[in-house]
Parts: structure tokens; C-alpha cells; sequence
């Protein structure tokens, strides 16, 4: 080839790819030395040797050509990049896209979140456009979302709401025991038929801006919401539209948040569709005013006997007053629901909203003056009517019944119906409780033959599964028709003596107290007793506390506990033992006990068992009394306290239903519950004793034929209440008997004495109650094999009360003077003649050798018998003692 064809050769040290990198390289580098190999800058080239400069193809290129340098190149601006500087000599960072030297500019997001090419906080900080773009989307989606909800939920039927399915209550069995609850009681009326004074009391009463506002509330819903999200109690819709459309919805009565949004759409397009006359219309046709009355018309029918369009303002005020829960202000009292609701204390509301209302109706303008000025007084309804179905005991089982499953269930509505309740209870042993009670009132409580001492007179009782808890049979009153309060449940009625278990067991589980050391001590500073245990029993005895200091209320009286009949036990400074204490019934002994333990102890024991501590039927454990029964718990619970002892201490507490169910499906099933509420040795060695008081003690009246029987006879302050309470290894029965006068026409509700009731000087526990409990039981049991308690192990020492001391001529099986009442050796099958037998052995109705068990006592001043009494109702003594106030309950 030719010379001059030929490819010059290329010069060491790179060329022009040499030459771009360094112009590349930053310029604090520029005058670095070269690398190894390189040649020296400073070396001229052949052409400088004439004087021309040098031009940058004549640059010698490095190692590696063109390729290397173009890789260098491209990492170079990848680093850049990611560290957001621009290129060499650029203005400081900035993007990768921008400046000299280049590189692709980053692909655009569409949210730019995280915040590109920003640092820190900044970084995280969302723009404002971005803030806006959210808000807008959001409340795009909220807005198609209430419109998608607005047009699926329907408007409530009002005619489908006014149909209402039975209630089927079945036996313990599964046969059917009455079917109730939604088969008449409501009828839809048009809005001219409603009363303008009823629309004018529910608008002042309910919603004031009903006929302004848009159907909801939105503050109100924000509140209840808010609230069921706390877990608090649950609240419903504040105006009259949202009170209409919760009404109507049989469908889903859950007290959700669900349900709380779906009435919310569904009252906005109420409001929105229907008329405010509709709507009121509505409300009123689908309320419930209690008693089962659904509407307004069925109301007027229920309360006053008459059509709705005839009520007038006053009348109209108080079925107004009932929409806010007829439990609580139906003047009839609904104690099977809450104890609290009494019918005087439900007068009492009514009276105070009745009026409230139609004052509020005045300041509304819907009512002038003049008018308001004609109603002064409360437009007391009707008694209420029963269904015929619920005639005898049905009534009291339903109640109870239905009382129980909403307890148990709070979204159990059963005024709704359609639902099969399942009970505990034992249709043959109802029947057999029911004729042994009928039994003994026919054949003893005559109130022509004895106006002034037979009126008024109440029994009640209540029988529990030992082992269960079920309920298996109730005695709530003559008929449920025409006696409307269960006297099964809480009457009022003070228990006596029967409390006295409870104060045993609280000595041998807690012991008495060390009386040198302060009140509060620990286990270690107690000496449990023993049923061998020495307390005196002295009538009229200076009760005191613990460390041996007398006793005194808060204006300095002293207490001086009395025993039944005015009687002491031994000579006083020997005493006698807890177990002849508890035989004979005995005061002095256990309210002693109950000091040396604390009140406050007898009353955890006492809870622990299964007594409610509620301001109704517990009463203060702040004097002495507390200790023999000043309390008033219902039969059935105690019945079921009995029961804890019956079974070794495990507690359950009494129940009456199984199961719940509705279309199929079971909304509630019972599940047992056991606790150990009480030490096995301490529940055992109480039965022991309580055997004592069955076998030759004052309950023997209650002996049963080859079977095991502990029990405890109660009477209480001025002979007002009596009872037995007692149990075998199957069952746990109470039976108590009363005069009450609750009258309408009496002022107040009134506990009478019962001295010559059904012919007898004095009714104690061991009369009618224990006759009753015998005769029950003997028929519940019937052929079932006998059991046999659990033996009582030895428990506790043998302590001695204040001024008790060990003495060897002891004898506490003896009393002084006067002496105690002859031994009761009743026939084993005692007759039912009402003519009390001459001889000395004790028939069947001669109960004045029995109980011998505790009557009056109180405090003193200074010492002396008489001074203010304790007892909210003190009555002059009639039995015994000279002077002094009753002021607690007998034995």
C-alpha cells in the first residue's frame, strides 16, 4: 500500500477520548500528574517544535480507546443522578435532567408521593395540590356512596309493623306452655284520629323541631355512635322520624353501628318522601306503650278504656310520658323487670314527666295557660288486664321468664314475638306447689270469718335444682289475672332467722377477730369458729364490738338485743353453743357473732351464696341486726343461697330458661355458670347444723320420711313476715308468708302483723311455711331415691364470746328461766285441722311450741330498756319484754 494512504499512527496516551475525559474532570483536578505511563504534559509534540498549538485530536489517548471512555461517561451521570447534582460546574444540586453535560430528565409520576427531589421533612410534606386532589376524590366516593345507599334502603312499612308473631313458652319438658305476646294488641288508626293534644305532647316532649327539621339528627347520632364505640349503653335516634323507622324495622333490632347507618339513610328519605303527618302518623301507630300495647290506639284501649280520638290533654300527656320507657313510668310498677321499678316509685316519675310535659306543651305554645290550669291532678290509669291464657301461675312464669331471657340478652325484643322460649320449669311440680298452697290458705286464712287479721295475707315460693340452679317451680300469688306482683320475687318482706346461716359461715370461714389488734386484720390475726363455739344467750343482752367495747349508734344509744319471748339460754355466764343457737333460733348468740366476725363479712358470705346487694332488698350491715335478717331478697334467691350450702359451696345462681330461639336459629343458650362462692368444709358443717334444726329443733315440721333435711324457720320484727327455707341434696325450696297492704286506695305500701292470723296467737316459720315446704316437697321428691349430705369434716376452734370463758359445768343443751318451749314431736302424717290438739305433743297447726327463735330487740340509752329505735318502722312490742321498741327481726 502506499505510504501516503496509510493510517498516521496514533500517538500514546488516548487521543481524543483522552482529551474529552479531561476536559471532564473537575477543574481542582486538571493539574494532577499524570497517570503511570502517561506522557508528560509538558513534552512537546512534534508540531509544538514550530510554534503551533496543540489541537485536541493531537491529545494522547489513555488505555482502553473509546469504549471505556463512553462507560465512564454514562456512570458518571447515573451517580449524578441519584445524588440529584448536576454536572460539572453547574449551579449546585439540582435534578439530573438539567444543566450541561445532561442525561435523559426523570419519567413524571402520576402522585408525586414521596415528593421527588425533595429532602427531609419536605420530602414527606404532600402538596397542596395533592391535598386538594385527595379531598375532591373522597368526597366524589362519599357522594356516590349515600347515593347508592339512598336508593337501595325502602321506606318502613307501617302494616307490616303492626303484624306481630306469638311467643311459644315451653315446660322444662318441650310440651307447650302458653303461646303470647303479639296476637291483638294493635290497631293502626289515621292521623285525623289522633288527638292534636297527643301530636302537640310527643312534639314537646320528644322532638321540638319535628316539624322543621330534616328527619335526623346529626349531633344525636354522633352521640350514640360514639358512644356503643366506647361500649357505653346504647342510645337510639333523638327525633321522632329515627324513632319511627327504628320502631318499624322487625328485621334487625341489634343495637349495632350497622343498623345505626342503615336508619340513618333510611330516616333522610323519610324525610325527604313522606309527610310530616305520615311520619307522626306512623310513630305513634308502631310505639310501645307497655302493658303489650302497641300504637296509640291500643294505649288508650289498655290505660283508659277508650278510643284514642276521646283522650284528652292530660290523658294524652301521660301516654306520652310512657314513650320514654313504660318500665320505669307505668304507675302498675315493674318490679319482674328491675327491682327499682316499683309502683311507687313508677307513680312517682309519671307524675313528675306528666306534668313536665304539659308545662313544656304551655311554653311551646301548644297548650295556653288556661287550659294547662284545668289539669292539677295525675290521670291515674287503669289497673292492668291480663291475658286468660295467663290466668293461675302462667302469668308469674311468663314474667319471669321473659324478665329473665332479656336480662340475659339485651337484643332478645320479645314485644316483637316470633319467639320460642324455652323454661326451666317443672309443669307437675308448679301444679303440686300451687294445690299445697291453695291447701293450707283455704283450710286456715278465712278473712270474713277474721277481717281485721286474715286481709292481705300473701304467700310465696320458689324451689331450685341443687345441682342445676334451674328454676323448677314457682309460687307467685293466688292468680296472675287478678294479683299482679310475683311473690316469688322481691316483696319487701324481711327474711328473719333464715339469715342466720350466713353469719355461721362467716365465722368459720373468716373467724373472730383478735380484739387487741385493729378492726381490719388479715387471716392469720382470725380464729375461725367452731359450731362448738360458746356465746351467751342472754335475753337482753349488751351487744358489743369486737374488742369488748359496748356498742353505740350515732347518738350514743346502746344496743340490747332481746331473744323471742323474752327467754335466756343457760346460766349467762356459761352460755350456750352455735349449734343449739341456731336449733332453738336464739338472737343473742349470732348478732354477737356477727360483731366479733364484722357485719361486713356476714354480708360478703351472704353475697357470695347468692343474695344481690342492691339498695332494695340488702339491707345496711351498719348495726347489729344486720345479723338476723333485716334484708329482704325474693324466695327465689333464697332458695338459691340455700342451694350453694346444699352443694358444697359451688354457686350458681337461679335461672329459668334454656334456651332462645327465632326462626330456627337459637339467640340464646343457657350456660352453667358454677363458682366455689364458699369453702366445701365451711358449706358442710353449715348443712350440719341446719340438720339439727330439722331433726329437734324449730324446724321440724319439715321432716321428711327417710330423706336428709337441713333448714332454718325465720319471723321477723312485729310478727310481719314468717319462713322456712330448706333443702335435701335435690332441692333448695323458701316459702314465706306476709300481709301487705298495697292497696291502691292505701296511702303507702304497708307491712300488718300477723298476730292471730289464720287463727294462730303467732306466726312463725314453723307454721304455714314449714307445713308448705313439707307438703311440696314430700310430693316433688315422690318416689326419687334419698340422698345423703357430704359428711361435715371438723372445722374451727371452739371459741368463746365477750364474758364467755372455759368452764367444765357447762351445760348449753339447758335454758333458765323462762324455761324453753317442750320439744316438737309432730305425727308423720300431721292432719290439717285448723283446731290445735290439746295435748302436749304438737299437731300439725300447733306451732306455739315451736319456734322459739329471736323477736325484739334495740338499742337503749344508757343501759335502760326503751330509747330511739334503729328500725325505720318500730311498733310497740306485743309478745314479750317488758317496755322497749322492736327494732329488727325475730327468729
Amino acid at each position: 500500500m502506499s505510504e501516503h494512504r496509510r493510517k498516521p499512527s496514533q500517538p500514546q496516551g488516548g487521543g481524543r477520548a483522552a482529551a474529552r475525559r479531561a476536559a471532564q474532570q473537575p477543574s481542582g483536578r486538571r493539574g494532577a500528574r499524570p497517570a503511570s505511563g502517561s506522557p508528560d504534559p509538558s513534552a512537546q509534540s512534534p508540531s509544538s517544535a514550530y510554534g503551533a498549538p496543540s489541537a485536541p485530536h493531537a491529545e494522547e489517548r489513555a488505555p482502553g480507546g473509546r469504549a471505556e471512555a463512553r462507560r465512564a461517561q454514562r456512570g458518571g451521570a447515573r451517580r449524578r443522578a441519584a445524588d440529584g447534582a448536576g454536572p460539572p460546574g453547574g449551579p449546585g444540586r439540582r435534578s439530573a435532567g438539567g444543566g450541561a453535560g445532561g442525561g435523559r430528565p426523570p419519567k413524571r409520576r402520576f402522585i408525586d408521593y414521596p415528593r421527588y427531589g425533595k429532602n427531609g421533612w419536605r420530602r414527606w410534606m404532600p402538596s397542596w395540590k395533592l391535598v386538594s386532589a385527595t379531598c375532591v376524590g373522597c368526597f366524589g366516593v362519599l357522594v356516590v356512596f349515600i347515593g347508592v345507599a339512598y336508593y337501595l334502603v325502602g321506606v318502613p312499612d307501617v302494616a307490616r309493623a303492626a303484624t306481630a308473631e306469638n311467643n311459644v313458652y315451653y315446660w322444662a319438658d318441650g310440651s307447650q306452655m302458653v303461646a303470647t305476646g303479639g296476637e291483638v294488641n294493635r290497631q293502626i288508626i289515621p292521623y285525623e284520629q289522633i288527638p292534636p293534644a297527643m301530636r302537640y305532647a310527643v312534639i314537646s316532649a320528644e322532638n321540638k323541631t319535628f316539624e322543621t327539621d330534616s328527619g335526623v339528627d346529626p349531633q344525636g347520632i354522633a352521640r350514640a355512635l360514639l358512644n356503643m364505640a366506647k361500649g357505653g349503653q346504647t342510645q337510639g335516634g333523638s327525633t321522632i322520624t329515627q324513632q319511627y323507622v327504628k320502631n318499624a324495622r322487625l328485621d334487625d333490632q341489634s343495637q349495632t353501628i350497622t343498623r345505626k347507618f342503615k336508619e340513618l339513610f333510611i330516616s333522610i328519605k323519610v324525610g325527604a318522601t313522606k309527610k310530616k303527618s305520615e311520619i307522626m302518623a306512623g310513630y305513634l301507630n308502631t310505639a310501645y306503650y307497655g302493658r303489650g300495647a302497641y300504637g296509640l290506639q291500643a294505649a288508650a284501649r289498655t290505660y283508659y278504656s277508650k278510643d284514642a280520638k276521646d283522650l284528652n290533654p292530660s290523658e294524652c300527656a301521660f301516654l306520652a310520658s310512657l314513650l320514654k320507657g313504660a318500665t320505669y313510668f307505668d304507675p302498675a310498677g315493674a318490679p319482674e323487670i328491675d327491682p327499682a321499678a316499683t309502683a311507687q316509685q313508677n307513680t312517682k316519675n309519671a307524675t313528675e314527666r306528666w306534668g313536665w310535659i304539659l308545662d313544656q306543651e304551655v311554653k311551646d305554645k301548644h297548650m295556653d295557660a288556661a287550659e294547662r290550669a284545668k289539669y292539677t291532678t295525675f290521670p291515674m290509669p287503669d289497673k292492668p288486664k291480663k291475658n286468660a291464657n295467663l290466668s293461675g301461675q302462667i302469668g308469674y312464669l311468663v314474667d319471669l321468664a321473659q324478665a329473665y331471657a332479656k336480662n340475659a340478652n339485651p337484643d332478645i325484643d320479645l314485644n316483637k314475638g316470633g319467639y320460642q322460649i324455652y323454661t326451666t320449669f317443672d309443669k307437675k311440680k308448679v301444679q303440686e306447689m300451687e294445690n299445697v298452697v291453695k291447701e293450707v290458705r283455704d283450710k286456715n286464712i278465712d278473712p270474713k270469718k277474721r277481717p281485721k287479721v286474715d286481709t292481705f295475707v300473701q304467700f310465696g315460693a320458689a324451689s331450685v335444682e341443687v345441682k342445676t340452679g334451674a328454676i323448677a317451680a314457682i309460687y307467685g300469688g293466688e292468680d296472675a289475672t287478678r294479683h299482679f306482683t310475683n311473690n316469688a320475687d322481691e316483696t319487701g318482706a324481711q327474711v328473719g332467722s333464715t339469715f342466720k346461716p350466713f353469719v355461721l359461715a362467716a365465722g368459720m370461714e373468716y373467724g373472730k377477730r383478735d380484739p387487741k389488734k385493729p378492726a381490719q386484720q388479715s387471716d392469720s390475726d382470725r380464729t375461725p369458729v367452731s359450731p362448738d363455739s360458746i356465746y351467751s344467750g342472754k335475753n337482753k343482752l349488751k351487744i358489743k364490738n369486737y374488742d369488748g367495747s359496748v356498742w353505740k349508734d350515732e347518738n350514743g344509744n346502746e344496743w340490747l338485743q332481746t331473744n323471742d319471748g323474752g327467754q335466756s339460754y343457760n346460766p349467762p355466764s356459761y352460755g350456750i353453743d352455735l349449734r343449739y343457737a341456731m336449733q332453738e333460733s336464739v338472737n343473742t348468740p349470732y348478732v354477737q357473732l356477727g360483731m366479733d366476725v364484722g357485719t361486713d363479712k356476714v354480708k360478703q358470705v351472704a353475697m357470695a351464696a347468692g343474695l344481690h346487694d342492691n339498695k332494695t332488698s340488702m339491707a345496711s350491715s351498719s348495726v347489729p341486726s344486720f345479723s338476723i335478717g333485716t334484708s329482704s331478697p325474693s324466695a327465689i334467691r333464697m332458695a338459691g343461697a340455700y342451694a350453694t350450702f346444699a352443694a358444697s359451696g359451688t354457686q350458681r345462681d337461679p335461672f329459668s330458661v334454656t334456651s332462645v330461639k327465632k326462626e330456627g336459629k337459637v339467640i340464646y343458650q343457657h350456660q352453667d355458670q358454677a363458682k366455689s362462692a364458699i369453702p366445701a368444709a365451711v358449706a358442710n358443717n353449715v348443712t350440719d347444723v341446719l340438720k339439727t334444726v330439722v331433726e329437734k329443733g324449730t324446724g321440724t315440721h319439715a321432716k321428711l320420711d327417710g330423706r336428709e333435711v337441713a333448714g332454718k324457720t325465720g319471723t321477723t320484727d312485729g310478727n310481719k313476715s314468717a319462713w322456712f327455707v330448706g333443702y335435701t341434696p335435690q332441692y333448695s325450696t323458701a316459702v314465706d308468708m306476709y300481709r301487705l297492704d298495697d292497696n291502691e286506695t292505701s296511702k303507702k305500701r304497708e307491712f300488718l302483723e300477723m298476730f292471730g292470723t289464720g287463727g294462730q296467737e303467732k306466726i312463725h316459720g314453723a307454721s304455714f311455711p314449714s307445713t308448705i315446704w313439707h307438703d311440696y316437697m314430700d310430693q316433688a321428691l315422690g318416689n326419687s331415691p334419698a340422698e345423703t349430705f357430704p359428711a361435715a369434716e371438723k372445722i374451727g376452734d371452739k371459741v368463746y364470746g365477750s364474758g364467755m370463758s372455759p368452764s367444765p359445768t357447762a351445760v348449753p343443751s339447758q335454758s333458765t328461766s323462762p324455761s324453753p318451749s317442750p320439744s316438737i314431736k309432730p305425727s308423720s302424717t300431721p292432719s290439717l285441722s285448723p283446731s290445735p290438739s290439746p295435748s302436749n305433743s304438737c299437731s300439725k297447726w300447733d306451732w306455739s311450741c315451736t319456734d322459739t327463735g329471736g323477736t325484739n330487740q334495740g338499742p337503749t340509752n344508757g343501759g335502760a330498756v326503751g330509747g330511739p329505735t334503729l328500725s325505720p318502722s318500730p311498733t310497740r312490742s306485743k309478745p314479750g319484754g317488758p317496755g322497749g321498741w322492736i327494732a329488727g327481726p325475730n327468729g
